[in-house]
């Protein structure tokens, strides 16, 4: 059988990658502690479980219109509101199966073969795999760790042009933790304003994991509004990622793209996620402060615990569950059997020497780095870093 050659623009995320390989030695007997994917290790709370039984008993195991049900539209609608000041009536909201879907139908209903979209790194992996297979170019906008990650309006302004067709970006953001203060946001908006012709995806998934104070979305920008699309989503500030729901809220012409491709690809979202959402966005935010109030404490200790070990740098992250510490100083050093020459050595090295399963910088476009997740419990991180630090202080 011979495949698609659009096959060829994509790779395995090394993300879904490093969680295998852990997996695998796990399966050999070894206690590898997984710091390789984002995924709150808390248990969905109960108020939102409850609800989805409650659907069921109700006979919510129908098909669903492509879009979301009505009351989740206008639940989504009503949470912009509260939580962000954005009016967006519910026909501007769509419901897709999870923030990755709601992605996908973004980008392939705004970029056409050839079209150039601006990705500031670090960045999330499927950002750029999502354009690719769009058929579009991607042109990266470097952000270092003296900037703590962020790009600044002359960097925009410099890459920039009429020909520009999409920017996507994140805050808080996977993989730095880094957020955008509403004063960085307003400097970049009035570059944008110059730029009419492009489109503005801000995925704020991470949106209620945020440390630095209230979230700021750059759609809060009246002359953006019509060309931002927001992307959400349940599973990292309501621990429901195996629920499978984002949403996208955006112009109307938009959503309604998107419902187009949607319905072909795979119709509407799980009726029951979609009630037990609901209750998720209008009823008890009580665990899901509880749940950032243990992330913060994981935060601080994993931010104060490896920067004191000789070699790495790190950015003080104010969002999101990842430390993404600079690990450049290894490259060259070796343990007398391996020898670091790169981020993706590093990465092996750890999993393999300190049984830590961590993902490679240049999956997220900066091949200094590393990327750790701090969703797990404070006792696998306090012996990971453990481990981590008898690992590196061998290297010579």
């Amino acid at each position: 059988m011979q495949l698609a050659q659009r096959l060829n623009r994509v790779t395995e995320p090394q993300t879904i990658k490093m969680a295998k390989l852990g997996r695998e030695l796990r399966a050999k007997g070894i206690d590898v502690i997984d710091l390789s994917l984002g995924e709150p290790d808390f248990v969905t709370p109960q108020h939102i479980r409850t609800s989805a039984s409650h659907a069921m008993d109700e006979g919510y195991t129908k098909y669903t219109p492509v879009v979301g049900y009505p009351e989740l539209r206008e639940a989504i609608s009503q949470k912009l509101k509260r939580d962000n000041h954005l009016d967006y009536p519910a026909d501007q909201v769509i419901v897709s199966t999870g923030a990755k879907q709601s992605l996908a139908n973004a980008i392939l209903s705004i970029v056409n073969p050839g079209d150039e979209v601006l990705i500031p790194t670090p960045y999330w992996v499927t950002y750029s795999a999502l354009v690719q297979l769009a058929e579009g170019n991607v042109t990266y906008i470097p952000g270092s760790i003296e900037q703590d990650f962020k790009i600044t309006p002359a960097q925009l302004e410099q890459h920039i042009s009429d020909k520009t067709k999409l920017f996507i970006f994140s805050s808080p953001c996977n993989p730095t933790g880094s957020v955008y203060t509403k004063e960085e946001l307003s400097g970049l908006a009035e570059v944008f304003k110059r730029y009419p012709n492009c489109a503005i995806i801000s995925d704020e998934i991470y949106e209620y994991i945020n440390y630095s104070g209230h979230h700021e979305s750059i759609a809060q920008f009246t002359e953006l509004k019509d060309r931002v699309a927001i992307v959400n989503g349940m599973s990292k500030g309501f621990a429901m990622t195996g629920w499978r729901l984002g949403y996208m809220a955006g112009p109307k012409e938009l959503v309604q793209a998107c419902e187009k491709l949607q319905g072909q690809f795979t119709s509407g979202t799980n009726s029951i996620t979609q009630r037990a959402a609901i209750s998720a966005l209008l009823d008890d935010m009580g665990p899901t402060q509880e749940m950032v109030k243990a992330f913060r404490t994981r935060r601080d200790f994993m931010y104060s615990t490896l920067k004191e070990i000789p070699g790495f740098r790190l950015n003080n992250p104010q969002g999101a569950f990842y430390v993404f510490p600079d690990i450049s100083s290894f490259f060259g050093k070796s343990d007398g059997t391996t020898t670091i020459n790169n981020d993706e050595d590093f990465s092996m090295y750890l999993l393999h020497n300190a049984h830590v399963s961590t993902v490679m910088g240049s999956a997220f476009g900066n091949d200094s780095c590393i990327r750790m997740s701090f969703a797990t419990s404070m006792a696998k991180l306090e012996e990971a870093v453990k481990r981590i630090k008898a690992a590196v202080a061998v290297l010579k």
